[in-house]
């Protein structure tokens, strides 16, 4: 049996074009039939690169499968005939400071339970159902998404727990919360983040795996279940995506190569001073393409029917929650983020083009005009806009004691 091939002259254009749109094919880990995994990885600036796991001890020696640089891409690629599929691994780049990093992959499609951080090789074994089987699905999640929208916001992780404190996993959950949420009435369920993030008493919000689902959940085809059973019931699935910024983890994406690579390197672009995380350089090819394919890889292989974009204010303007001093203005002078706004002009039209029905919501809290308007009228290009104000006022309103109740109908 031949090896199997690195990547090819139309794959490597297109990723440097930033073009790529199942970038997850391209990149990360990909086990093969009958055994052994193929190896990619974005690090420009390394000066070399391994794979280590459970099949070389963890060790970086002999045993370890050495990627070899794919011409001027800055993808590492190798075929490591050993790997296994459901084994862990992670990259061992020795970046452009001279300084070795262990790095899970930020392709990968499953990772460890929280707080160990390796990535596992992942294949899907889930069937979908009769109603999502054939390609008509991308029609009825148009259907679905057509009128009003009423949504029932979850965090998986503490909607319902087992008595010893343990989360349910996203197949446990599927059946009660379809029901509860379809016998209520609501239209769509909208997912607090769920992609792989450190910190299990959070929401979620700082993402170190964006293609892998979080572990705490069970495996991606638990949550693929989920999504398959809510469809069952005639409710859409949203996922709060998170592509504003990412945490400083020295395991995932931060100074991967060793050099600000997905982040920007001046301070007064790159760290976020609210959440003390890294922003993403929306301005650089490769980051975009990440960004855009992570979307659509959530809409392709998991179906979800939409996207609720986190944080769009803090992508727009680069004086977010800034002092005087602390902030560069764009190229015109402005403190609009100009890199950022083409990214979101490109990730709606991508996504209108790829996958037509489906929505992209913006959570943005200011006044910016046009945040629904089709980006060729000037607009951002937003489906829709979630409002933020409705569900704090809302529920603040019915906190009050019911004698104070009539003082306040304002806030509604």
């Amino acid at each position: 049996m031949s090896s199997p091939a690195p990547p090819g002259d139309l794959d490597r254009h297109l990723f440097a074009e930033g073009l790529h749109r199942r970038l997850w094919e391209l990149l990360g880990a990909h086990p093969l039939p009958g055994g052994g995994a193929t190896f990619a990885v974005w690090a420009p600036d390394a000066t070399s690169v391994s794979v280590v796991g459970d099949w070389t001890g963890w060790l970086d020696d002999e045993r370890s499968a050495a990627l070899e640089p794919q011409g001027s891409t800055g993808i590492w690629w190798c075929h490591d005939p050993r790997a296994q599929l459901g084994q862990r691994y992670k990259f061992r780049v020795t970046g452009a400071d001279g300084i070795v990093r262990l790095r899970a992959d930020p392709m990968a499609r499953r990772a460890e339970m929280a707080p160990r951080t390796a990535s596992v090789l992942e294949l899907s074994e889930h069937h979908w159902s009769d109603a999502t089987s054939d390609d008509g699905w991308r029609e009825r999640r148009a259907q679905r998404n057509r009128g009003r929208l009423s949504t029932y916001e979850v965090h998986l992780g503490s909607w319902r727990r087992h008595p010893d404190g343990r989360p349910h996993s996203a197949r446990e959950l599927a059946d009660p919360l379809a029901d509860w949420a379809a016998g209520l009435g609501f239209t769509h369920v909208e997912l607090m983040p769920v992609a792989t993030h450190p910190f299990g008493g959070s929401w979620g919000y700082q993402v170190t795996g964006y293609y892998a689902p979080d572990a705490r959940l069970g495996s991606p085809d638990d949550l693929r279940h989920l999504i398959d059973v809510c469809h069952d019931r005639g409710l859409g699935v949203l996922m709060d995506w998170v592509p504003a910024h990412f945490p400083r983890d020295e395991f995932a994406l931060a100074r991967f190569d060793g050099t600000a690579l997905y982040e920007h390197a001046d301070p007064r672009r790159g760290e976020h001073p609210d959440w003390g995380t890294l922003v993403f350089n929306h301005g650089r090819r490769e980051v975009r393409n990440f960004l855009v394919a992570n979307a659509l890889y959530w809409l392709d292989e998991f179906r979800v029917d939409g996207l609720r974009v986190d944080a769009v204010a803090s992508m727009l303007y680069r004086d977010y929650s800034r002092r005087a001093g602390e902030w560069i203005p764009n190229e015109h002078g402005g403190r609009e983020d100009t890199d950022a706004i083409g990214f979101i002009h490109e990730l709606n039209a991508v996504v209108a083009e790829e996958h037509p029905g489906a929505v992209v919501i913006a959570e943005e809290s200011t006044a910016w005009q046009g945040v629904t308007t089709p980006v060729a009228d000037g607009g951002l290009g937003f489906a829709r806009k979630w409002n933020l104000g409705w569900m704090h006022d809302t529920l603040g309103y019915f906190s009050r004691d019911p004698l104070h109740r009539s003082h306040h109908h304002g806030e509604l």
